[in-house]
């Protein structure tokens, strides 16, 4: 028996999925085990295969199946139609961008990567520069075809690559709320944190160490390393798909819980990808829904679970058996001040979670000024170190620390960056429903028990893939559109209300 339009459908992007799941091992291998000098042979690769995944997309043949499929619908099953919507948006948005700029752009964004690496060890930006002004170009002639086609204004259509259904107008309102009250709230969180800072917390923590108690905590949370690995990378990241993820980290032998934090950031973005439904694990609604969910997960991980009372009560025995410390300055009290320490800083990575968004927002505005041509790449340095010294009181010393800092606008990722500060709003409310509907859930942490907690995610985050828009999923969770309120409720309640302590959202 013939297969129908949908079944063929469903056949060809199995076929696509696998292409995705090769360039995303190709990528992860360039970060993390790659000879420098391969740059331009992994920049063919790269460059074919996205050709040929371009290629496959936008054939007459989809063309012909997708509008075939849509006239006999109503024999499909939800999750099916919902399938079909993601194939067409997948299709509209390959077929607006000619596959010439795709290969362009997948060339010079793996030269670029390899190029910022190489300044983030000198430390000059100017020998990156010309590298990432062509990824510019790019790219905006690629958010001008993108916005034609799909109707939006160009940034809108790069965003909507990253974060469907997520615009502009969204990301200024939440900017909006949360600017509203940071700057005051991250003024008196540091006064108050001042007059009881924390003992400091001295000495050489080798990598093999690190990445033990790394693997020991991502083990207790679910991770699966027959289905994973964790390796060591300039700049932390998540690649691969559901059957293969590759998560890596950062480690600093001079700070032992740098390299864990980004472990756990990763970890989140990982145990949603895990967590999708697997019957659909090669369709387009079987895969994750954006960038702004992505980092929810993440950041709800990092930034709010693993920042707690509760969790360090199951952390600090794994750290003291791997580190082989003790005393005062490993206790709880004295590791949740760190975690919980605000500080003006120039390192998004390494920021607290109130300044955290401060970065973002700097970013934000940096990007649509380079998009729109209203900043030169050369002037990206002082431009930033100006604007940083505005929004958050801090000047970078040099450009590791400054604009070379994030890898994103190396490869291509512009419209990224919001979905930071759009995840953490989210995390935020996904949270407040969390503590509403589990009650016993710090008991839980503390005990080292994560199956409440990944249980309510998978429930009303992971199973729903990419069957509805990220605004539908978190009223569904949450019962709440998308907004700041919950996030200055947890903030406030943990910093000030607490006098330092972990609290509840009210």
């Amino acid at each position: 028996m013939a297969l129908t339009p949908y079944k063929q459908l469903e056949q060809e992007w199995k076929r696509l999925h696998a292409f995705r799941g090769a360039m995303s091992l190709l990528r992860w291998d360039a970060a993390v085990m790659m000879p420098r000098g391969s740059a331009a042979v992994r920049g063919e690769q790269l460059a074919a295969l996205e050709t040929e995944h371009h290629v496959l997309l936008t054939a007459p043949r989809i063309i012909r199946l997708l509008d075939r499929a849509q006239a006999a619908s109503a024999m499909l099953e939800d999750w099916q139609v919902a399938n079909l919507r993601e194939m067409r948006r997948q299709r509209d948005h390959a077929i607006a961008t000619p596959v010439s700029l795709i290969s362009r752009l997948a060339k010079a964004s793996s030269q670029a990567e390899v190029r910022w690496v190489a300044a983030r060890q000198s430390g000059r930006f100017e020998a990156f520069a010309p590298h990432l002004e062509e990824v510019v170009n790019l790219v905006r002639d690629k958010a001008q075809l993108l916005g034609q086609a799909l109707n939006l204004a160009p940034y809108d259509a790069l965003l909507d690559e990253f974060s469907p259904r997520i615009t502009s107008a969204d990301i200024d309102a939440v900017f909006k709320g949360l600017t509203r009250r940071l700057p005051s709230l991250i003024r008196e969180t540091i006064g108050q944190q001042e007059r009881s800072p924390p003992l400091p917390l001295v000495g050489r923590f080798p990598v093999g160490r690190q990445k033990a108690l790394c693997v020991d905590v991502m083990k207790t949370l679910g991770f699966p390393f027959d289905r994973g690995r964790l390796d060591e990378s300039a700049h932390a990241f998540t690649e691969g798909v559901p059957g293969d993820v590759r998560v890596t980290t950062r480690f600093d032998v001079g700070d032992p819980l740098s390299g864990l934090l980004g472990a756990l950031h990763e970890t989140g973005h990982a145990m949603y990808d895990l967590g999708l439904p697997a019957k659909f694990a090669d369709q387009p609604v079987g895969r994750d829904r954006g960038m702004a969910l992505e980092e929810s997960q993440s950041l709800l991980l990092e930034m709010i679970i693993c920042r707690s009372r509760p969790f360090l009560q199951f952390l600090q025995p794994l750290i003291a058996k791997h580190y082989g410390v003790s005393g005062d300055e490993w206790q709880i009290d004295n590791l949740y001040a760190h975690l919980t320490r605000v500080k003006r800083s120039a390192i998004r990575v390494d920021a607290d979670e109130m300044t955290y968004p401060v970065h973002v927002l700097v970013r934000y505005e940096l990007e649509q000024q380079l998009l729109a041509g209203s900043l030169a790449v050369r002037d990206l340095p002082e431009a930033w170190n100006t604007m940083l010294e505005q929004r958050l009181g801090v000047k970078p010393t040099n450009d590791i620390d400054g604009c070379l800092q994030d890898v994103h606008w190396a490869v291509g990722s512009f419209g990224y960056f919001p979905s930071y500060a759009v995840g953490y709003v989210m995390a935020a409310q996904f949270y407040e429903a969390l503590r509403n509907a589990t009650p016993d859930l710090d008991e839980q942490l503390a005990r080292g028990e994560f199956a409440g907690l990944f249980g309510w995610l998978h429930d009303n985050v992971y199973r729903h893939g990419a069957s509805v828009t990220p605004h539908e999923l978190l009223l569904n969770a949450t019962g709440k559109p998308l907004g700041t309120a919950a996030a200055v409720r947890y903030l406030e309640g943990k910093y000030l209300e607490s006098s330092g302590t972990d609290s509840a959202a009210a």
